[in-house]
């Protein structure tokens, strides 16, 4: 049976119970049937991960009678006591994905498998031709988080709000290159445009049509951006961000250290 995981954000030490938050003891204990004494592994993105146990668990509880309709409730808890780490925080290289915001299922997906594929920052932008103009961040935090706990990263990448494209390059640190997704444009392929990378580099992937014209015109001026073409098919924006971030990681990212 496998142990769960689980992200709390708490400093973890031996032997200082922390308390779980209610939907991680639902899951626990509704869920996952485990009780007292059950081991767990807990990470908080600073102190590395460490071996746990369910010191105490309680399910919510209702009463209710015909003589007194009230109810007494209260929700479901756990407590979690560390008792050795097993592993050192680590710092993943910065890998920073910036995409026009999708419908929520597509972000949803995004927030998910780029969390698996390590991006550290995942940038929602607002482009001209972008189909939603605003993302649910707390959303897409839970769905990182619940990411991480699965694929076992120590960190929880940050998910910035949304924000119009010419707003995050005009405040873009010009030190970090980053390699925009250019489907319709002479582009070297990406093997070759991240040919020479290393962290932190960012990905740009663009709205379902692509940019419009004078937006492509605004990236390709400024020095630290590079065009990279993502093969001989126009792919769904979905799948050019999860294609691309694993290309990165294949050519210049943590994916070369095994």
């Amino acid at each position: 049976m496998s142990i769960p995981r689980l992200f709390l954000d708490a400093p973890l030490a031996a032997g200082q119970p922390v308390p779980a938050t209610p939907g991680q003891a639902h899951h626990l204990g509704g869920v996952l049937r485990r009780t007292a004494g059950d081991p767990v592994l807990l990470f908080n993105g600073r102190d590395g991960e460490w071996a746990a146990r369910i010191e105490g668990l309680h399910k919510d509880r209702h009463k209710d009678s015909r003589k007194d309709s009230r109810k007494d409730s209260r929700k479901d808890g756990a407590v979690l006591v560390p008792e050795r780490r097993t592993r050192a925080q680590d710092s993943p290289p910065a890998v920073t994905l910036l995409v026009a915001a999708l419908k929520r299922d597509a972000m949803d997906l995004i927030a998910e498998k780029a969390t698996e594929l390590g991006a550290t920052l995942i940038q929602p932008v607002l482009t001209r031709r972008s189909i939603a103009d605003r993302v649910n961040e707390a959303r897409l935090g839970s769905i990182a988080r619940a990411a991480a706990e699965q694929c076992e990263r120590l960190t929880v990448p940050q998910i910035a709000p949304a924000a119009a494209l010419h707003a995050v390059l005009d405040a873009w640190d010009p030190a970090v290159p980053l390699l925009v997704a250019a489907e319709r444009r002479a582009a070297p392929p990406i093997a070759q445009a991240a040919a020479l990378l290393c962290p932190p580099f960012a990905l740009l992937i663009g709205p379902e049509g692509g940019f419009e014209r004078a937006e492509l015109d605004d990236l390709l001026r400024r020095p630290f951006v590079s065009p990279a073409s993502l093969g001989p098919r126009i792919l769904r924006a979905e799948t050019a961000a999860l294609a691309g971030l694993a290309a990165l990681q294949a050519i210049a990212g943590d994916w070369r250290n095994g």
